[in-house]
């Protein structure tokens, strides 16, 4: 899982932005929002560079309870 859709609506941002920085299809990036796929380590990491965050604030952690 990750929090992706919680980060771009935090930053403000629409999903067509980031597909556009990224080089991906809108339809790849929304099934990365909607947690449908995960993005790749690569992947993720490119995302949290655009989006100045942590690749932690990327994922969300399954140990916290």
């Amino acid at each position: 899982m990750n929090r992706i859709k919680e980060v771009l609506q935090e930053k403000g941002v629409k999903q067509t932005w980031l597909a556009d920085k990224l080089g991906k299809s809108f339809k790849m990036v929304n099934s990365y929002v909607c947690n449908r796929s995960q993005p790749s380590l690569e992947v993720l990491n490119q995302i949290a560079v655009i989006l100045n965050v942590s690749v932690k604030d990327l994922i969300v952690d399954n140990t916290e309870k």
